[in-house]
């Protein structure tokens, strides 16, 4: 019995070493260090704010694009902006419209409340982006996380939106510069991940 043992020793070592070289490095297990980001991502659902700036900015338009990690919304401003205009973006239990406080509904399992310090109106009160359908201002229906997009309002030089997530999941916000020597304003990015 013990000559059998010593035997087997060498041969189970050899094994071990062997199959150590060839598949190289054992993977840190997700449960041990942690979950791993979604795409590199390290986001997260807290709000994010930028204080009040002196900006001039105004929004001129809104759109939105897929991607394979996350959704996108992006705020166009225009104006003689030399700073990019505060805003505020969380997650609410319901949104409601600037002024007269009445609720937004929105389709998704959250929703996500994005505040622009920028009118959607020039200094003589005419709209600078006005949606056809306050309800639906974007086509969002093949999107991965987005459900809706709705026109919040314009109301003492801030524009309000509202954007139903299929759930709680992970953003980012920042602004772009614009272009110099061109009327390309500021532009406000809110990217939300598909998954945790």
């Amino acid at each position: 019995m013990k000559r059998q043992r010593s035997r087997l020793l060498p041969l189970l070592v050899g094994t071990v070493l062997t199959t150590g070289v060839l598949a190289g490095p054992a993977q840190a297990s997700p449960t041990r260090h942690g979950p791993q980001p979604f795409c590199g991502q390290v986001w997260g659902s807290l709000p994010e704010a930028q204080q009040m700036s002196t900006s001039t900015a105004i929004v001129t338009d809104v759109r939105a694009g897929r991607h394979v990690c996350f959704d996108r919304l992006v705020i166009d401003l225009g104006g003689t902006a030399d700073a990019a205009p505060s805003y505020d973006v969380r997650y609410v239990d319901r949104l409601s419209a600037p002024g007269s406080g009445d609720e937004i509904p929105l389709r998704g399992g959250a929703t996500l409340q994005v505040l622009v310090g920028a009118p959607a109106y020039n200094d003589r009160g005419q709209p600078t982006y006005l949606p056809g359908d306050r309800r639906e201002i974007l086509d969002v229906a093949s999107f991965e996380t987005f459900r809706q997009v709705a026109w919040g309002g314009s109301f003492e030089g801030q524009t309000s939106l509202g954007i139903g997530t299929r759930a709680r999941l992970p953003f980012r916000v920042f602004p772009l510069p614009g272009a110099p020597g061109t009327d390309q304003g500021f532009r406000l990015v809110i990217d939300v991940g598909h998954i945790w």
